[in-house]
């Protein structure tokens, strides 16, 4: 009752949006920079053997790594403007992702590409008509895994100096253990998630409807 009531005095006051706003943004920001950025390195990594064993081997050392050990040295190069918080974010979501998209690349069946070969096809075609449909799939889970890494990394994100988002509303109502304000925080993480999730899935199966067809 307590939250509740937390909830609609939040949002009456405008408090609320404010955090909300801010941290949708640079999940948003953070995410959609990371995806760009994790298609064209992953299909490099899955296409090109000898670039995948010079490159892979530090992406997985950089996956062990959590992004908040990150912070101080992101916090000295970027400052502690929007630009660290979306860095931050962005690396979370763009070694899951990366990861992610390259099994998708190295998984694709290859009597598929033998077979394109056979019939006259270049590596472009190759590319653009076995590779990228065979790897669809790979590419929205990665877009969901990203999601979730945007979101667990977005309290670790908003500690390099934020006003405000809901990293900030929770750490801060923790201070004066406001616990009614944090569970608020909480939860609306946890629908905002879902809701993204939601998305996703959507996209997902518009994008892999043929999968269903051929199954039935």
């Amino acid at each position: 009752l307590e939250v509740l009531t937390n909830f609609f005095s939040s949002v009456k006051s405008g408090q609320l949006w404010k955090h909300f706003w801010a941290s949708l943004k640079r999940i948003l920001m953070g995410f959609s920079l990371a995806f760009l950025c994790a298609l064209p390195v992953s299909f490099v990594l899955g296409w090109y053997k000898v670039i995948c064993r010079i490159v892979e081997p530090w992406i997985q050392f950089l996956k062990n790594i959590p992004p908040i050990a990150y912070i101080p040295l992101i916090v000295v190069a970027a400052g502690v403007g929007e630009e660290s918080k979306v860095v931050v974010i962005f690396i979370a979501c763009f070694l899951t992702m990366t990861i992610t998209i390259f099994q998708g690349v190295k998984n694709v069946d290859t009597t598929l590409i033998k077979a394109a070969r056979v019939l006259g096809a270049n590596d472009f075609i190759i590319f653009s008509r076995v590779v990228i449909p065979a790897s669809t799939p790979f590419i929205l889970t990665a877009a969901r895994l990203g999601l979730s890494s945007a979101l667990t990394t977005l309290i670790a994100a908003e500690m390099t100096g934020a006003s405000k988002g809901m990293g900030v509303m929770i750490q801060t109502a923790s201070q004066y253990f406001k616990m009614d304000t944090v569970l608020l925080g909480i939860v609306v993480i946890g629908v905002l998630g879902l809701c993204l999730q939601k998305v996703v899935r959507l996209l997902e199966k518009k994008a892999t409807s043929w999968q269903d067809t051929i199954e039935g």
